[in-house]
Order: structure tokens, then C-alpha cells, then sequence
């Protein structure tokens, strides 16, 4: 009798043992797979989170950036400041006299920068005014009525206001007003594509039948007089 029972008592604990192995077992499993699960909506939500940060990121910066404020400004700023090269002429200075060459220094210095108004005429002589020794002006060749060469205070005027003329006739809208030719032929243009002036009694003239000013560039080197209209 006592051998059964200490059989039984032994039993009974085994199987105590096991139940208890059991219930660890599968507690413990339970355990685990609660806490994948909950890791894995973890970072499922910091995942959300990340994503609208960047969400948000992308549409401020896309808000704040002035694109169009920037361009708008450019684009007026240039239309506002631009100048257009209309025409351009140029022509060799043959002559090595230093008086005429101080005189189309003076003479291309003092038209520089002229800007002529929608409808309004240009006058050579007018602009440049009278030749004077006050002004600095040399004596240098000049024609007479006859065509004969002569000593002159401005000598070397007519070639600016040559190149000036050529310059003009390559532009339809500018009107070719007054224009003489000299009493002889003159080496830095083409025969009849001259301009000669003298203040008081032949002058170039011009009108500007455009709807924009224009502005008169001209540059006098030791070998070239360079005259460019621009559109302003």
C-alpha cells in the first residue's frame, strides 16, 4: 500500500511538472509573438511619422520659394535697362594729321550718347555746334565750294558725320531729312554715300519716325571713326 502511494505521489508530480512546463511554454511563445507584433506597429507609425515629416518638408519649401517673384523682377529690370544694336557703320582713317585727328576726338566725343525721341529730327550741325578754337578744334584739310583742299578749324568733322549717315540709311524708319555731298570725292566712303557738314550752312539731318528713342554711340580710334545706334 505504501509502495502505491509513493508510485502515485511520484506521478502526480510529473505530471505537475509538465503541466507546468506546458503553461510556461506556451505563455512565454505568447509573449513573443505579442511583442512582434507590436514592433512591427511601431515602426509601421514611425514609418507615418517619417513619411509626413517629409510630406510637410517638400510642401513648405515649395511654398516659400519666391520662383516666380524672382523671375518677374528679372524680366522687368532687363526690359527696362535693355538697349538693341540697330545699326552699326564704320570707317578707315587715312589720314595721319594730328589736328584732324584731335578734332574727330572732339567731334565724336561731343555726339556720344545723343538720343534722338519718336518723331523728332536730328540736326548735325546743331548737336555738335559751331567748330571753335575755343572748343579745342584744330585746323585741319578741308573742300571749299570749288572742291579745293584748305586749312580749317573742325577738318575732319564730315567723316563722323559720313559714317553717321551710313549708319542711318541702314535703317528704313530713320528719314534721311538733309544731306549734301562734298564739292569733291572723300577716300572713307563710297562715291555719293557722304555727308558734308559745315555749322551755319550744310547740315545732316535725319528724323526718327519710330514709335522708341534711339541713341547715337560713336568712337573715334587712331584708325577708325565707329558709329552704332541703339534702340532704347
Amino acid at each position: 500500500m505504501k509502495k502505491s502511494q509513493k508510485i502515485f505521489k511520484y506521478n502526480l508530480k510529473l505530471i505537475s511538472i509538465a503541466l507546468l512546463a506546458l503553461i510556461c511554454f506556451s505563455g512565454c511563445e505568447k509573449k513573443e509573438d505579442t511583442t512582434e507584433v507590436n514592433s512591427i506597429e511601431v515602426n509601421k507609425t514611425t514609418l507615418d511619422i517619417t513619411v509626413n515629416n517629409q510630406n510637410n518638408t517638400v510642401s513648405n519649401n515649395t511654398i516659400n520659394t519666391p520662383t516666380t517673384n524672382v523671375v518677374t523682377n528679372t524680366t522687368n529690370t532687363t526690359s527696362h535697362n535693355s538697349e538693341t544694336v540697330i545699326s552699326k557703320f564704320s570707317t578707315r582713317i587715312y589720314s595721319r594729321d594730328k589736328n584732324r585727328q584731335k578734332n574727330l576726338e572732339i567731334t565724336s566725343n561731343t555726339l556720344n550718347g545723343t538720343v534722338v525721341e519718336p518723331n523728332e529730327t536730328f540736326s548735325f550741325t546743331k548737336t555738335v555746334g559751331p567748330s571753335t578754337e575755343s572748343k579745342g578744334y584744330e585746323k585741319a584739310d578741308i573742300f571749299d565750294s570749288n572742291g579745293n583742299k584748305i586749312k580749317g578749324y573742325g577738318g575732319g568733322n564730315c567723316q563722323v558725320s559720313s559714317t553717321l549717315y551710313n549708319a542711318v540709311l541702314k535703317v528704313p524708319s530713320l528719314k534721311v531729312v538733309e544731306r549734301h555731298e562734298h564739292s569733291n570725292k572723300v577716300p572713307y566712303v563710297a562715291e555719293n554715300k557722304d555727308a558734308a557738314v559745315a555749322y551755319g550752312s550744310v547740315d545732316f539731318k535725319f528724323k526718327n519716325e519710330n514709335d522708341y528713342p534711339i541713341k547715337i554711340l560713336v568712337q573715334a580710334s587712331k584708325k577708325y571713326v565707329v558709329v552704332t545706334l541703339v534702340k532704347i
